[in-house]
């Protein structure tokens, strides 16, 4: 049987990953420090752990692992901006000792969870090719940058293979509604469903590539099996298609619904799309539509 261990398994992309992976018939364990907080498979097996901290018990949890799926992070932007030593701890520090953990247990391939805030907020209307100049502005994209520079290290010094996902904006199940800085999809689907008008950051005009969650967890698994070797290869997954955000307000609440708008954020990326040629050559292509799963999902989102 395949064994995978997937890090932040409860979290939004981790859980819906352990799920898929427990339909195929894998062995899941699970690394997650808060698993009360997410979505618990019962069928995956559940160790509650920091993955900065360094012990013993994870040898059990690696023993014989085939792959690695590494999504456990500090991902709120303001949050990393208040405490970049928190960003520091678990996204540099943490994903090294997941990095080490794996080596050691031998795993065929490490699979890294990255994202496009490397490339920054360069006003572009083109799509981002992977080798797109990095432009971090915040702890997070830094910390999440030099992780990337690790799974590098680790394929060329230590022959550990290594694939590196940049992701665009993903939403879909279980994504994640509460907060100021919670991904817009959920922030509009809390507020349809509250009766509040919508709030547009900034004009409403700027673009993003959604990707459904369904399809960012198709890309890890396909990549976990391609026979290609991996030396800290970067992919971005996303459509290639660009979205506005008054294109989603209408999506979401049709073309009457209600907005209003907040000032602009500083730093924030006025347009972002995927290049996403070199993962479609190794046979990942994204199958979900945005506007289709949203009128699918009508009152159930």
């Amino acid at each position: 049987m395949t064994k995978a261990v997937v890090t932040g398994g409860c979290g939004f992309i981790g859980s819906n990953l352990v799920d898929r992976l427990v339909e195929m018939g894998w062995e899941v364990c699970v690394i997650d420090n808060n698993p009360s907080s997410g979505h618990v498979n019962g069928q995956a097996s559940y160790l509650i752990a920091d993955i900065c901290e360094i012990d013993h018990y994870y040898r059990k949890v690696f023993e014989n692992a085939d792959y690695v799926f590494h999504l456990a992070a500090e991902v709120r932007i303001q949050d990393c901006i208040k405490n970049p030593e928190l960003a520091i701890k678990t996204n540099v520090l943490g994903t090294h000792n997941m990095l080490k953990q794996a080596r050691k247990a031998g795993v065929k391939r490490f699979i890294f969870s990255s994202t496009a805030a490397i490339y920054g907020s360069g006003f572009r209307l083109g799509a981002i090719k992977e080798d797109t100049p990095s432009d971090c502005l915040n702890p997070y994209s830094i910390t999440k940058f030099t992780g990337e520079q690790l799974c590098k290290m680790y394929s060329d010094l230590y022959s550990l293979e290594t694939v590196v996902f940049r992701y665009f904006n993903v939403y879909g199940k279980r994504q994640h509604s509460q907060g100021q800085y919670a991904p817009v999809m959920g922030v509009f689907n809390r507020q349809i469903s509250a009766g509040e008008p919508l709030t547009v950051v900034g004009d409403g005009i700027q673009t993003r590539d959604y990707i459904n969650v369904s399809d960012v967890v198709s890309a890890n698994i396909l990549f976990s099996k391609q026979i290609a070797e991996f030396k800290g290869d970067i992919f971005n997954i996303g459509t290639g298609k660009r979205t506005s955000i008054l294109d989603l307000v209408e999506m979401l609440g049709g073309k009457d619904a209600e907005y209003c708008n907040l000032p602009p954020r500083e730093g924030e990326v006025k347009h972002s799309l995927a290049d996403i040629d070199k993962a479609k050559s190794f046979g990942w292509n994204p199958q979900i539509n945005l506007e289709e799963w949203i009128n699918e999902q009508g009152n159930s989102l």
